[in-house]
């Protein structure tokens, strides 16, 4: 999953980036208002980690900005020194998911992030099974029954962004912007989103049919459940 960190001190932004690509994040970093409103029009994130206090504007007119865009589902945790109630309020009635008070446990933001996660895909526990596999997040394991599906950490990624989403037709673009990040550093005619899912379906099409993995003509690709 993709994060854009948005904070103006370079330690802490990097200290937050190391941590949460140790967990497997694909992290990015803006630390001003223009940088980080440059970033949110292009792309689209996961999480979006924001700071109030930006050296060239307020973080809660970055977050009116986001939500005024059509069609975004980035979830945002706003993290700040200000600790007033009245902000905390403030944050949340805009829109944002949670909210961390500096200085915060890196632990606790990656707590706070599965359980975003956790809400909004409506899984309970972190593994899942799907057409008689069973998806372990913690591990980043796919199993079919007992048997381990030797999947790429790219095709692990894809298999458990599409089951989140099942049901809903994943553009090639959205699958980008969620496995590889920035869209404007891609090769819009690149065929490597194709050749990745390509070979994820032929490795679970080795345990089992896979009807269910459905490809979108000219757009993209749906996992079905019924």
């Amino acid at each position: 999953m993709n994060v854009l960190i948005i904070e103006d001190e370079k330690m802490l932004a990097l200290e937050i980036g190391d941590f949460l690509e140790k967990e497997g994040y694909l992290c990015e970093w803006a630390k001003t208002c223009e940088k980080a409103s440059e970033k949110i029009y292009v792309n689209s994130y996961d999480f979006i980690l924001l700071d109030l206090g930006l050296p060239d504007g307020d973080g809660f007119d970055l977050l009116k900005e986001l939500k005024a865009l059509d069609q975004r589902e980035d979830a945002v945790i706003i993290l700040t020194a200000r600790g007033a109630v009245e902000d905390r309020v403030r944050g949340l009635d805009l829109g944002a998911d949670d909210y961390l008070a500096k200085p915060f446990s890196l632990l606790e933001l990656s707590a706070r992030m599965q359980a975003i996660k956790r809400r909004r895909y409506k899984i309970s526990r972190n593994e899942f099974d799907i057409h008689g596999f069973s998806i372990d997040l913690h591990n980043k394991e796919v199993r079919f029954h007992t048997e381990k599906v030797p999947l790429t950490p790219k095709e692990f990624e894809i298999f458990h962004y599409l089951v989140l989403n099942k049901n809903r037709v994943i553009s090639r673009m959205q699958l980008t912007e969620h496995i590889w990040g920035d869209v404007l550093e891609i090769n819009s005619d690149s065929n490597f989103v194709d050749v990745h899912v390509k070979n994820l379906r032929k490795k679970l099409a080795a345990c089992t049919t896979t009807d269910w993995f459905e490809t979108i003509r000219s757009v993209g690709y749906k996992i079905n459940v019924t």
